[in-house]
């Protein structure tokens, strides 16, 4: 079994090339073999998200969401995804959350 990095890096190196949709398999492979490899759900969003496959790439954010619950980044991601799949007053929720993150870890200053 090959590594969640080296997968992670066989899917970018498949999207670099023109082929988003074997990207795709190899991310879904991936985020079978190794759950908790946030990274790989980040891909795997962006990635159905450039298929116009919102409603997965929301899904996918949100485990991300779930993994990194302390990364402020990992929320405006979500909040983009949410966007681009219409879902606005999600996106907005999203974003507030990133920004109360962000406020957190400057220790609230």
């Amino acid at each position: 079994m090959s590594s969640a990095q080296e997968m992670y890096d066989e899917a970018v190196e498949l999207k670099e090339a023109g082929k988003l949709e074997a990207a795709v398999g190899k991310l879904e492979e991936l985020v079978e073999q190794h759950p908790d490899y946030a990274l790989g759900h980040a891909g795997l969003s962006v990635y159905y998200g450039k298929l116009d496959r919102h409603e997965e790439a929301v899904e996918q954010a949100q485990k991300v969401c779930d993994l990194e619950p302390d990364d402020p980044f990992s929320y405006m991601a979500m909040s983009i995804v949410c966007q681009k799949a219409g879902k606005v007053p999600e996106a907005e929720q999203a974003m507030n959350k990133a920004m109360e993150k962000q406020w957190a870890a400057r220790g609230g200053e």
